[in-house]
Parts: structure tokens; C-alpha cells; sequence
């Protein structure tokens, strides 16, 4: 490989990276359409590719979210001990579809899940800035949870874990299938549907995807989908981009946050489908 593609292999992992380490995602939804417009992949090669890079990017993330105190550890082992199957069993499922369809597969869930977040954001129900949440009524699989990050904000809110396990579930299987590292699907899930605030969903699912993307890489590698050459300058450059970006995060408002991950996956799901049809 020559000495310009490492390099522009370098900076879009630090974009991805810091794009992941912002909204929680492990930068796929990047770099998998980068790969395939722009280098020419086959799409199962970009996917599989992806998902070792976005290891990188959780490892990198959690650590950068352990400093600030932001992770709900119990609820992202739960979480990963669902979503790492998926992710293998969707790796898997790439065997079977042309890169062709996978490729405007993953334009048109980019596209809906963004409008989804969007809906919710501008429809007054998104999490916003609340940082303590009244208590439900308890119920079963209802964790009461109390998070004091590291510059004293006290986050309280009842975590629904248990009716959220088949989404998780869900998230894996899109995970391997689509090279997204997961967190696309999981930080909704785990803001809208478990109970998280935004930013705790954020920094939660980067937990949740170090189990997801190895569980994902894992089948793909035996498939042949991985370009190690590809993976590792997006890895180095992922590195420092995830810091940078879990840095910027902390100061975004919740709903700055999930405005800026929305527009940029319809933008960038629109272009992979315009140019695969």
C-alpha cells in the first residue's frame, strides 16, 4: 500500500473515531460507506474491516468515558452479553447477500433510524438535558440507578432493562451485518427505551461494543471479510480521534448531541444508496 492511502487511511480513522467517541458509535457509519465509495471494497470486506477498526474505537472510548465517570457498568455487561451474539450471527448472515444489497440495506437503516431520533428530538419527547429523573413505579426488571460523574453531576433514573433485551439482541445482529460497531442501534435503545440519559447512553454503549465488535471481527475474520492492511492505519488514526471526540461530547447539550448524529447518518445514507442504485 502506498504511503498516501496510509495517510488518508489515518484521517478518516480519527474522524470516525472522533465521530464515535461523540455519539457513542463505533465510526462504521463512516467508514464502511468511505471504504466502499471512495477505496472500492466489496462491501462485505468493508463491513468486516470496520468492525476490527471499531474495536479500536471501544477500547479507546470506554477508557476515555472510565475518566470521566459516565459508564453504567451493569447495565452494559447486560447489555453485551445480548448484543455479542448478534454481532456473530449477523456476520455471519453477510455470506449471503451480494455487496450490493447490503450496501443500500445499511443506506436505508442510516436513513430510518435517523429520522426516528429526529422525531423524537423535535417532537419535545428526546431525553434532553434532564440529569435527575423522577422515580416510576417499580416494576420487574426495573433497576433504580444513582451515577455521579467525575465533575459531581448526579445522574438518577430508573434503568428498564430486561424489556429491552431482544433489542439489544437486535443491535448485535446489525452490528455484524452492517460493520457499525452497534452503537447506532444501542445508544437509542439505551436512551429511549431503558432509561438512560443521553449522555450515560453515550458513553454506556461504548462498553457494550468492545464485546459486540470482537464478537462480530471474530466471524468475519474466519470468512475472509477483514483487510488487516486497511484496518490497521484506520485503527492508529481511531485512537486519537475517540479521545478527542468523548472530550467534545461533554460539553454538547443531550439534544445538540443527538441532532448532529441524526443529520449525519441521513446525509451519509442517502449518498450510499444514490450511488448504489
Amino acid at each position: 500500500m502506498d504511503p498516501q492511502t496510509l495517510v488518508l487511511l489515518g484521517f478518516l480513522g480519527a474522524f470516525a473515531g472522533f465521530l464515535g467517541g461523540m455519539l457513542g458509535v463505533g465510526g462504521g457509519v463512516i467508514v464502511v460507506p468511505v471504504l466502499v465509495l471512495a477505496f472500492s471494497l466489496d462491501t462485505r470486506i468493508a463491513v468486516g474491516t470496520s468492525l476490527l477498526m471499531i474495536t479500536f474505537t471501544a477500547l479507546s472510548g470506554t477508557y476515555a468515558y472510565y475518566l470521566q465517570r459516565r459508564i453504567d457498568w451493569k447495565v452494559g455487561i447486560i447489555s453485551a452479553l445480548f448484543t455479542a451474539p448478534g454481532a456473530s450471527l449477523g456476520a455471519y448472515a453477510t455470506k449471503f447477500f451480494s455487496s450490493k444489497s447490503l450496501a443500500l440495506i445499511l443506506g436505508a437503516v442510516l436513513c430510518l433510524i435517523a429520522i426516528a431520533l429526529l422525531k423524537r428530538s423535535y417532537g419535545g419527547t428526546g431525553t434532553g438535558e434532564k440529569m435527575i429523573t423522577g422515580r416510576s413505579d417499580m416494576g420487574k426488571g426495573v433497576w433504580e440507578r444513582r451515577i455521579v460523574d467525575r465533575s459531581g453531576t448526579v445522574f438518577e433514573y430508573d434503568a428498564r432493562i430486561y424489556s429491552s433485551l431482544l433489542l439489544f439482541f437486535v443491535g448485535g445482529l446489525a452490528s455484524g451485518f452492517l460493520g457499525i460497531g452497534g452503537g447506532l442501534i444501542v445508544v437509542p435503545i439505551l436512551s429511549a427505551y431503558v432509561g438512560l440519559p443521553i449522555h450515560l447512553a453515550v458513553a454506556t454503549s461504548m462498553l457494550t461494543m468492545i464485546f459486540t465488535s470482537i464478537s462480530g471481527v471474530s466471524t468475519h475474520i474466519l470468512l475472509g471479510n477483514v483487510k488487516f492492511e486497511y484496518a490497521i492505519p484506520l485503527g492508529i488514526g481511531i485512537l486519537a480521534g475517540t479521545q478527542l471526540g468523548a472530550r467534545t461530547a461533554k460539553r454538547l447539550r443531550s439534544v445538540s448531541l443527538e441532532r448532529v448524529f441524526a443529520f449525519a447518518m441521513i446525509a451519509i445514507g442517502i449518498l450510499l444508496i444514490l450511488t448504489k442504485m
